[in-house]
């Protein structure tokens, strides 16, 4: 028994808390006061983060936008599953992300959506993968961190404040909250590398990255055009993210994920 757990501690992937820092790929965060805090720099890559916050609309996809316009430049594409509204494309386009690489994949059931979401962490054709899960067992986390290191991607889950008493396999798990005056706090409650746990104040409102060029289609048309746009020298104003009620995603038509890498789809409008 005594050789089996040695042999078993040998085991790369095992990190222990009296442990030195562990060095991860990351995606830099585009605020340097958080990635001086993560180990590697940023968001861990090949592992899954979940981001906790009490309400809807404080901020929390804000905090992945600088990160999420440098994967977009990649060959890979960037999932959003089971959205709770519908993402708004000019601001996420106005963020510097390319739309041609995102994919919006909405699940009709719950088993569906923690379905989804290990398909494309595993499938290694995702750059990263956001999702809305609701409500997650240990046993269905442990099997997307899983699926994270296997597809080489960045996973995010957002998640409720209820969830944060949870055990949870994530390699990095946050906290967002926001006070009266608007001011964004972010709680490190887990991080593999790093002692004890931190705070810090974010500000989320402020442009943290340059818009690139994206592929955009002309009005009416099929083809694709190169637009560039540049970041305002003065703060932008910040479209809300999620402009149109529940009551109208039924007409907006179902992507499907390409899990294979070679299927052709529409690009979302």
């Amino acid at each position: 028994m005594t050789d089996a757990l040695h042999e078993l501690l040998r085991e790369p992937r095992i990190w222990r808390a009296t442990s030195a820092p562990v060095t991860t790929a990351a995606t830099a965060t585009g605020f340097a006061e958080l990635d001086a805090r993560l180990p590697g720099g940023g968001w861990p890559q090949a592992a899954l983060t979940e981001v906790i916050h009490a309400q809807q609309g404080i901020g929390e996809l804000q905090l992945l936008m600088p990160a999420l316009a440098r994967l977009s430049r990649a060959s890979r594409w960037i999932a959003l599953i089971a959205p709770p509204h519908i993402p708004y494309a000019p601001a996420l386009a106005a963020c510097g992300i390319d739309l041609s690489r995102i994919l919006l994949v909405r699940p009709q059931r719950h088993v569906d959506t923690l379905w989804a979401v290990e398909q494309a962490l595993r499938a290694g054709t995702c750059a990263a993968v956001i999702c809305w899960p609701g409500q997650a067992d240990a046993s269905a986390l442990r099997r997307l961190q899983l699926a994270a290191e296997t597809g080489d991607c960045a996973g995010f889950l957002f998640r409720s404040e209820t969830d944060a008493a949870q055990p949870s396999p994530a390699t990095l798990r946050v906290r967002l909250r926001r006070d009266t005056e608007g001011v964004s706090q972010l709680d490190l409650i887990k991080c593999r590398g790093n002692v004890g746990p931190q705070s810090l104040q974010l500000k989320l409102d402020t442009p943290r990255v340059q818009a690139l060029p994206v592929s955009w289609p002309p009005h009416g048309g099929r083809g694709r055009e190169r637009m560039a746009e540049t970041a305002p020298a003065r703060p932008a104003i910040v479209r809300p993210l999620y402009p149109k009620p529940r009551s109208e995603q039924a007409r907006v038509p179902q992507l499907q994920l390409p899990l294979d890498g070679e299927r052709q789809l529409d690009r979302m409008h």
